[in-house]
């Protein structure tokens, strides 16, 4: 069985503003083993949760510090983890 893992998680952009928070760190449910189930699991709180993180909504994540797709495993390690959620970024 897996055990429990903390991340910290932060929202940027329009994901922050429409969810009223930056960041928040918690404990996962152990049958939580990719970045995609974090989203998910977020969705299901619901509210402007599950308006914001909505599987068709184009939000782009990031482990570690580095862009990562739905199917990025986590680590289960003694250290805090971090996922990032943001919208694409465009420049100009």
């Amino acid at each position: 069985m897996n055990a429990p893992l903390t991340v910290q998680l932060r929202f940027f952009a329009r994901v922050r503003e429409q969810l009223g928070c930056s960041e928040e760190t918690v404990t996962l449910p152990a049958e939580i083993t990719t970045v995609g189930d974090v989203r998910h699991w977020l969705i299901g709180r619901g509210g402007a949760w599950a308006r914001t993180l909505a599987m068709d909504n184009n939000i782009r994540m990031a482990y570690q510090h580095v862009m990562c797709n739905e199917s990025e495993p986590l680590v289960k390690s003694g250290s805090t983890q971090e996922i990032a959620f943001f919208p694409p970024v465009t420049g100009g």
